[in-house]
């Protein structure tokens, strides 16, 4: 079994269902697993999830609702289709049904949806669940160059038909965007772990990029 299957493991599925009062639905869970493991997902698999879910279990204690935000992971990339506009709302969607059908009240699955629609943007909200989700969702900005390069690396494997010079020139954009930011990461926690390592990185590719 691989960290991430461990990380993501049934247990801790269960688990969470438990603590958010939720029918316990395997069904879903293979759902979401067999989602990860598309054969056109390089990044956005279940290797993400569970960075993710390591990352938050850092943080639970200085977030206000640290169960929807786990479960907003879950579902954050349940649908992942390079060349869809809509990744997140569908995602969303599949999550505020799979949640009332679950029994869960209406501003519990609200609040999820928009969590996981805040990931579209990566523009941060106000609320600090909502950015807690965005500073993890975008800290593979800020890790070791090996890992950081790898995950370049994945995203062009998974916009393998987009040609060379489209996506170096919308890819740049993209990270240049980041750049431009006061703040890589709208949290103190995360601006004080990732944030200097993240922007070597980002100018790092971006000069290569052209």
């Amino acid at each position: 079994m691989s960290d991430a299957q461990k990380t993501c493991s049934f247990e801790r599925w269960t688990a969470l269902c438990g603590r958010l009062n939720l029918t316990i639905d395997g069904k879903t869970y293979n759902a979401l697993i067999a989602a990860h493991a598309e054969p056109h997902r390089f990044y956005h698999t279940l290797d993400h999830i569970a960075a993710c879910l390591r990352h938050l279990n850092d943080v639970r204690d200085i977030t206000h609702r640290p169960d929807e935000i786990e479960m907003a992971f879950w579902f954050h990339d349940a649908v992942y289709a390079p060349f869809s506009a809509t990744n997140e709302e569908d995602s969303a969607e599949w999550a505020a049904d799979w949640l009332q059908d679950c029994g869960a009240d209406r501003d519990v699955f609200s609040r999820i949806a928009d969590l996981i629609l805040a990931t579209k943007s990566h523009d941060a909200p106000e609320d600090i669940d909502g950015q807690f989700i965005l500073d993890i969702d975008l800290s593979i900005l800020g890790t070791p160059a090996e890992i950081y390069d790898d995950f370049e690396l994945n995203i062009r494997r998974e916009y393998k038909r987009v040609p060379g010079f489209i996506f170096r020139k919308k890819r740049r954009a993209i990270l240049q965007g980041f750049l431009e930011r006061d703040r890589l990461y709208s949290t103190g926690y995360f601006h004080d772990k990732l944030g200097a390592t993240a922007r070597i990185n980002l100018i790092r590719t971006v000069s290569g990029l052209g």
